[in-house]
């Protein structure tokens, strides 16, 4: 006997030079491993349970082994919460703080109830020397507490085997290997624990840390050879919810069979009551109308817009893909929603910059002669007059000189502002240059436009600028010109409408003159 306990203790303290090698292993490796923080703490409490069992084994005395029960204790106490947690890890399941708190509830317990059990007993009610034994060895009547502990013990372990195996189904055969090395190194302790907390071994002697020799070996061979740990398949649930795109899952009916995290926050109001509506019945209860596209093909885009419930427009680009059975038949599609929002907005920024003048927000002088073309052109088929009115604001200059440029600016957005109420929506308005702007009146002989030009020129005789406690008086001088028969260009109108305003700024400003061929600058 003396020579089989010597052995045991060799296996125990062989288990526990394995487990420390793993936990260096992943300590040193933490930068690749997930999770390797948690692995560390249990590849701990396991080797300091080991190495307590093959001291309290080697000691002679009753209060020697109380000792290193008590210090064994803080290892298998600990050791199934946090091989829980590390098999939730694994598996990709989060774990939150008060869950994680919650399950080191009956560990911490255990350790206060055994390193106070002389004052309670209610871990251990008495505690002996075994006489059947060749070598100190003792015997115990547990106690209530002792029951919890190995509940809570065996219940963490079986848990974790039972999460592992249910990963089984969803795990790549090119990650199985690990999977059931895991598996294997969760049933293995559990089982010994059983047989142990049953009172099966022979003379009540803890099988449990030579089975870890075992499992620290599985786990040494496994890091090698499939590279266990560094390589941790992630659940497709994981991949699914954590994408950042939204994504919503329909059956070959169109109806609605999942969705994901990123499309709930897409789309608010989408909830898993809707779940078996077609995307029309559903997409109706979200906002009213079908879906904005059509059946997508597989492979195929669209774009629509959706308004939040505070009116905030968003941009969506969705995209479809079949989603194929085993024999590749279709059995449904994937719209994956893509947030375009700020690209959209980019591009508005963009053409708003390439189209628009900054100041006024009118078009600018290039978009407004492209569009102008487009206008006189239409015109031009029908046989229609069309009118071109040149105006810029009088003694300009002297405004920026004596109130400064700022004031200018106010000056130059005072009369965009009066002129738009003024025009109707037909009418083309820009801002040409500097306080020169202009406008094209579709269908408008050139008594027409002139009538338009001076009820403008009135409007602003009559409405100062305030600005800076200031009040300014803005006039503006006019020049009409209109197209003929013969299809001038539209140069040809903005050079005759040029001519008019200068024969009006000669007359004196704040006019209204319509071209005439005998006008010359």
């Amino acid at each position: 006997m003396g020579s089989s306990l010597t052995m045991y203790i060799s296996l125990v303290a062989t288990s526990g030079v394995f487990t420390v090698f793993l936990c260096l292993y992943a300590y040193l490796k933490r930068a690749e491993i997930p999770g390797a923080r948690m692995f560390v703490l249990y590849t701990i409490a396991q080797a300091v349970y080991i190495f307590a069992v093959s001291f309290e084994m080697a000691s002679s005395t009753l209060a020697e082994i109380m000792r290193w029960t008590m210090v064994q204790y803080i290892g298998m106490a600990t050791a199934p919460a946090l091989g829980l947690i590390v098999v939730l890890q694994y598996i990709g399941k989060s774990v939150p703080r008060k869950l994680a708190a919650a399950l080191f509830v009956i560990p911490v317990l255990s350790i206060v109830m055994v390193a106070t059990n002389d004052y309670h007993h209610l871990f251990y009610q008495s505690i002996s020397f075994r006489t059947d034994a060749p070598k100190p060895m003792t015997t115990i009547v547990i106690g209530q507490f002792y029951v919890v502990h190995g509940a809570f013990t065996f219940g963490s372990m079986l848990a974790g085997v039972v999460l592992l195996i249910r990963r089984w189904r969803h795990t790549k055969k090119a990650y199985r290997l690990q999977l059931a090395t895991l598996i294997t190194g969760q049933f293995m302790p559990m089982a010994g624990a059983f047989v142990y907390l049953m009172g099966l071994t022979p003379y009540g002697v803890d099988p449990v840390p030579v089975i870890l020799c075992v499992t620290s070996g599985m786990y040494i061979w496994a890091i090698l050879s499939t590279r266990m740990l560094t390589i941790v398949p992630i659940a497709k649930e994981s991949i699914f919810e954590s994408m950042g795109e939204g994504v919503i899952v329909l059956d070959n009916s169109d109806r609605l069979i999942d969705f994901n995290g990123a499309a709930g926050r897409m789309l608010a109001g989408l909830n898993a009551g809707m779940i078996g509506l077609s995307l029309d019945e559903a997409w109706q209860k979200l906002g009213g109308s079908d879906f904005p596209a059509d059946r997508l093909s597989d492979g195929a885009q669209a774009e629509f817009m959706w308004q939040a419930e505070d009116g905030t427009p968003y941009y969506y680009q969705v995209r479809s893909s079949v989603v194929r059975g085993r024999i590749g038949e279709a059995i449904g599609s994937l719209l994956m929603l893509i947030d375009v929002t700020e690209a959209r907005r980019l591009q508005d920024q963009l053409h708003q910059l390439a189209y628009h003048d900054g100041l006024t927000k009118l078009l600018n002088r290039t978009a407004f002669i492209y569009r102008a073309k487009q206008r006189l052109s239409e015109s031009h088929a029908k046989s229609a007059p069309s009118s071109i009115v040149l105006f810029d604001i009088d003694h300009f200059k002297r405004i920026n000189d004596t109130y400064g440029h700022e004031t200018g600016d106010y000056a130059i957005q005072h009369v965009a502002a009066v002129v738009k109420r003024q025009l109707g929506p037909e009418a083309l308005f820009a801002r040409y240059g500097g306080e020169e702007f202009v406008f094209f009146l579709p269908a408008s002989a050139l008594d027409e436009a002139g009538g338009a030009a001076e009820r403008i020129r009135a409007a602003l005789a009559v409405e100062p600028l305030s600005a800076g406690g200031e009040t300014i008086a803005i006039t503006a001088s006019f020049g009409v010109s209109q197209s003929s028969p013969l299809g001038e260009s539209l140069q040809a109108l903005l050079k005759n409408a040029d001519v008019a305003l200068y024969q009006a700024k000669r007359e004196g400003r704040n006019r209204v003159r319509l071209y005439d061929a005998v006008l010359t600058l």
